[in-house]
């Protein structure tokens, strides 16, 4: 199966072995509970999804590499402890906490999370002093002498043996005491994740027109060449950061990420040529609305892969103004579930209850703090991530800026001081409205240029196709009325998919 099905089943076990009974006991006991084993090629995704399940499910998770472990830091370091049996005194070896059983502790104390997953990844390549305790673990969920806390899911990784010589066959008993999961590379998946990413659009266009290596590992006489997916998202930040810093990835530098020579050259290639794309076609002057006759006919001509980069360079522009709005709107409800918090007829929280004698800045100042402490206690419990930090930030800057005006303009009254928290509040929602149509206006002028160099091309289904796999063009287009989107949607992929079917139906009746 594909990362994202895997995540799903991952959920969903998540889900069954936490349900509890009427009796606050776990409908699977814990006994019964089979660790989860990702077997998969490196790079496809296997840790990243356990930070994203964790999030979603808000509960806690801790990750170690078990090739990174001893037998003594994995079990415990042994000490001699004196125990009566029978009445006769004996001196008995014992062992200390193992130290992934005790950050499992810490990580409870520390966040409150008493529910969590425990992820170790390579599994299978412990080393033979190891390898005893790791099938311990599977079948007994204990390390040495001390047992993984009720609540705590465990999920293990590790890759086939064709990508690591270090790999270890389970035997039939370990295998049969786990949930087997076999991930494979699946690039549609990927690239719906690298849209939401904001993976370089260089890179999305480039696998799409070269989806053979977006996974692609080989051993050859002269070594081992890959590409990965994990290789390409690294790739894809250094490039950015490089452009920021105005300086351009060479091969050299592309080939320390995608470490697979021939297709470390092919993509430094069309990354010069994307650069030259970017200057030429002037995309932000595209989605101005000015179109240039002598662009339209240039692209006419040129080759395919040129057509896809034009296409990508004005994919990756419109995706910045859809993020925007998205930002701007999921911010903008952030902020109202907050200040819905606040009475508007009398000072104090919800939390603390109606104060008369608090001013609505002082309101504010409260609830900011309270709020604060709840993001706080998710940022130290791993269950942010960093948009939505960003968000969270961005939100407390609003909340204090409103505190501050109210004070400085002597808003004492609840009611004056309400009106202007509304009128502030109002802000916020001119400033979506406004990148709402700005980016509706962008998305006209660039069905303008498609139109002009391709008309009803396949140039064009390309571009719808991208426009429905991109997490934030979808969003967007839920929010603006495109007429022509779902005009070209109707007309030219359901011709798309009608001449896939006569195709299907043709090869059959041969």
């Amino acid at each position: 199966m594909n990362i994202k099905r895997a995540k799903e089943e991952i959920k969903n076990t998540i889900e069954a072995y936490l349900l509890k009974d009427s009796y606050g006991a776990y409908e699977i006991p814990a006994v019964r509970q089979r660790p989860v084993f990702l077997m998969g090629p490196p790079g496809v995704g296997k840790t990243q999804i356990m930070e994203q399940i964790a999030r979603e499910c808000g509960i806690g998770l801790v990750a170690y590499t078990i090739t990174h472990h001893t037998r003594q830091s994995a079990v415990g370091l042994p000490f001699i402890n004196e125990k009566e049996f029978g009445g006769t005194a004996y001196r008995v070896t014992e062992y200390t906490m193992s130290e992934i059983v005790a950050f499992i502790y810490n990580k409870i104390e520390t966040t409150g999370l008493k529910e969590g997953i425990l992820f170790i990844d390579e599994i299978n390549c412990v080393s033979e002093t190891l390898a005893p305790t790791m099938l311990q673990f599977l079948q007994y969920k204990t390390f040495g002498n001390h047992r993984i806390p009720d609540g705590w899911v465990i999920v293990t990784a590790g890759n086939p043996p064709e990508y690591n010589k270090s790999v270890r066959d389970f035997d039939v008993v370990t295998l049969d005491r786990i949930k087997l999961i076999h991930v494979e590379p699946d690039f549609e998946v990927w690239k719906a994740y690298a849209y939401e990413q904001a993976i370089h659009p260089a890179v999305i266009s480039y696998l799409n027109a070269r989806t053979e290596y977006f996974c692609r590992i080989e051993t050859t006489v002269d070594g081992k060449f890959f590409a990965t997916p994990r290789s390409w998202e690294d790739l894809s930040k250094f490039i950015e950061v490089y452009e920021r810093l105005g300086k351009k990835a060479d091969r050299d530098v592309v080939g320390e990420y995608i470490q697979f020579p021939k297709i470390a050259k092919d993509f430094t290639n069309y990354l010069e040529l994307y650069y030259k794309y970017r200057d030429d076609y002037q995309i932000d002057e595209i989605l101005s609305g000015i179109i240039r006759e002598s662009l339209c006919n240039r692209l006419k001509r040129a080759p395919f892969d040129e057509k896809l980069n034009v296409i990508g360079l004005l994919l990756s522009r419109l995706g910045q103004s859809f993020r925007a709005v998205s930002d701007q709107g999921d911010k903008t409800g952030l902020l109202m579930e907050e200040l819905k918090k606040i009475s508007p007829k009398a000072g104090g929280t919800p939390e603390n209850g109606e104060n008369p004698d608090i001013s609505m800045a002082a309101s504010l100042a409260l609830l900011r703090d309270q709020w604060n402490g709840d993001w706080e206690r998710k940022r130290n419990a791993g269950l942010l991530n960093r948009r939505e930090d960003y968000l969270r930030r961005d939100v407390e800057s609003l909340l204090l800026q409103y505190e501050e005006n109210l004070r400085r303009e002597g808003l004492e009254e609840d009611n004056a001081a309400w009106e202007r928290i509304r009128e502030m509040f109002e802000e916020e929602n001119v400033r979506y409205e406004t990148l709402l149509a700005e980016g509706g206006k962008a998305l006209e002028h660039a069905f303008d240029f498609m139109e002009a160099a391709f008309g009803d091309g396949q140039e064009m289904v390309v571009f719808l196709t991208e426009l429905n796999s991109g997490y934030y063009s979808v969003k967007f287009l839920k929010e603006y009325d495109c007429e022509r989107y779902y005009q070209y949607n109707e007309r030219l992929l359901f011709k798309d998919r009608e001449n896939e079917i006569k195709a299907r139906i043709d090869s059959l009746g041969k």
